[in-house]
């Protein structure tokens, strides 16, 4: 017998491939997001009783996730910013809770829906550029994207509302997240929207703005970070409660809300960007109302400094108690607002403004 006989006799079987040729590797991305006004009118009961409206603009900052098919019938998903993973068969009942729970239930939901092709299984990598709870709308971009990525890999053909629609039921039933609707539609339909809460309908109205306005705010705007992420903080309960209470000032600020949301998209489809800023003042003024625990000593320091060196307006754009802060300033004086704001210890940053919402293609090779 050979030499190359007996090495083959005796060699180990090769084990057969994890990762399924046949089907395509899957890339997806959803859009980050800057809240100008409204945010608290996309919270039940207030949509329901009154109707609430939000303006909101996606950033070119991202969600992003990878689906690589496999043959084993294993799911994994990892976050590649935590270090952190979990794994299942096709089959298992899959557990709402505990680690990476949002894509969890994103996978085991679109899964479910009807029409969708079976899967072998398939590894999911995740990577977020800001972090739950830093005021950009992450957790929702997450859902949206794994759904557009899992609903491509199952052959599905979901609208941008479908997908929102998906991710806002994840959230708010299957998760019990509370929150408002926005951030939802925002991260599927990406640009500048108007978006109304009718009751328990949403409509999305995208905005044209001329590109020279799109222009002078990127080029007048400040993005600052606390440092400080809102995590379980019950912003949003001690908000919906102060206006079930009847809270005066609940009731006004939530109210102005809606009517800035409005005043902003006139400036906006204006290019009225000065006007906006001097909006985004007051949109903060009215949004402190709604809860007592939206702004922090931080968050208060860091605007009062930066409308004193220049800002027209500013605001924190999420739910509050930390996360990101958002300024339209005199471009004359932007660096001196920016310099200020470093000097509290808050991590400035440039905006560039996404049209796309949430967009999925093959990979190569």
């Amino acid at each position: 017998m050979s030499e190359s006989s007996v090495a083959s006799a005796t060699a180990t079987p090769a084990e057969p491939p994890l990762q399924d040729p046949r089907r395509p590797v899957l890339r997806a991305r959803a859009p980050l997001r800057i809240s100008f006004a409204g945010g608290g009118t996309d919270v039940a009961p207030f949509p329901q009783r009154e109707g609430g409206a939000v303006l909101s603009a996606t950033m070119s900052q991202y969600c992003f996730t990878t689906l690589r098919p496999r043959l084993d019938g294993q799911i994994t998903v990892q976050s590649l910013d935590y270090g952190t993973a979990v794994g299942f068969h096709v089959d298992d009942e899959v557990e709402l809770e505990g680690q990476l729970a949002l894509p969890r239930a994103a996978i085991d939901r679109v899964r479910g829906v009807e029409g969708a092709l079976p899967s072998d299984g398939f590894d999911l990598f995740i990577h977020t550029n800001a972090p739950p709870g830093s005021g950009l709308g992450s957790s929702s971009a997450v859902m949206v994207s794994v759904i557009g990525l899992v609903a491509q890999h199952c052959g599905l053909d979901l609208t941008p509302y479908d997908i929102a629609e998906l991710a806002l039921r994840l959230e708010r039933e299957d998760l019990g997240i509370p929150g408002g609707s926005q951030d939802q539609y925002a991260a599927a339909f990406g640009g500048f929207n108007f978006i109304e809460f009718l009751g328990d309908q949403v409509v999305v109205n995208p905005l044209r703005i001329r590109p020279s306005t799109v222009h002078e705010l990127e080029h007048n705007m400040l993005l600052a970070f606390t440092g400080q992420t809102r995590v379980s903080d019950h912003i949003i309960e001690d908000q919906v409660s102060n206006y079930e209470t009847g809270n005066t000032d609940a009731l006004a600020g939530l109210r102005a809300q809606k009517e800035l949301a409005e005043q902003m998209k006139l400036a906006l489809v204006r290019g009225d960007v000065d006007t906006l800023g001097r909006l985004l003042g007051d949109a903060w003024a009215n949004k402190r109302k709604m809860s007592d625990r939206i702004s922090t000593p931080q968050i208060d320091r860091a605007i009062d400094a930066a409308l004193s060196t220049g800002a027209l307006g500013g605001k924190v754009t999420g739910a509050g108690g930390g996360g990101h802060l958002v300024f339209i300033c005199e471009f004359e004086r932007r660096h001196l607002v920016a310099d200020t704001l470093i000097d509290l210890g808050l991590t400035v940053s440039e905006v560039t403004f996404s049209k796309e919402g949430v967009v999925t293609w093959r990979a190569r090779g």
